[in-house]
């Protein structure tokens, strides 16, 4: 099997500007998407998470990884019904990983998997492109712990890109384009690492 070679500086360029990549419903026509509107994640006191949530973190049930099982978080992210995320955007997310833009933030529940966030980290600037669990409460206590992780390195923003009511459980809102386009061009004069 002959590997694609993907002009990753390209990639990481489009990213920056606000740009991202998605593939059709059906696998076919990956593509560079924007927004008038984008999603975050807040990294202050408007972030929150369901009451429910607080036995799980307070039992301290899962353990955190960065970068653990990447291929495995990619799979887990794109193993739904209908997925955006293709074979060639796995591949894409797999050469990303290994020039080290790419990320999982996983927990794990001894040995095994619970569930995990896929993102870019470009500066201080975290894209989220995908989450799943496993386990119950595996991604939600990733999110969580993630948002710690960020704050704790001095990151600007957690871009989700697009609001669902799971998201908006944990505070996330949208802003404008030009207001995103703001702080995204303060997060990339970071240098920030999720490692």
């Amino acid at each position: 099997m002959t590997r694609i070679k993907y002009d990753i500086p390209a990639i990481v360029q489009g990213y920056a500007q606000g740009y991202f990549l998605m593939a059709a419903e059906s696998g076919a026509n990956l593509g560079w998407y924007s927004s008038r509107q984008r999603t975050l994640i807040p990294l202050d006191q408007r972030f929150r998470y369901p009451r429910s949530l607080r036995r799980a973190l307070n039992q301290n049930r899962f353990s955190v990884r960065v970068d653990g099982a990447f291929q495995q978080v990619v799979d887990g992210c794109a193993d739904r019904e209908t997925t955006w995320i293709s074979e060639e955007l796995k591949a894409i997310y797999w050469e990303l990983y290994r020039a080290g833009w790419a990320h999982s933030f996983e927990t794990w529940q001894g040995d095994t998997l619970a569930g995990g966030i896929l993102g870019i980290a470009i500066g201080g600037a975290f894209i989220g492109e995908s989450m799943f669990y496993a386990i119950p409460e595996g991604s939600k206590v990733a999110m969580v712990k993630l948002v710690e992780r960020l704050r704790s390195r001095q990151f600007v923003l957690f871009d989700a890109q697009m609001t669902n009511p799971h998201l908006e459980r944990f505070g996330a809102y949208t802003i404008a384009d030009e207001d995103y386009q703001t702080l995204l061009e303060q997060a990339l004069k970071r240098q920030c690492s999720i490692i």
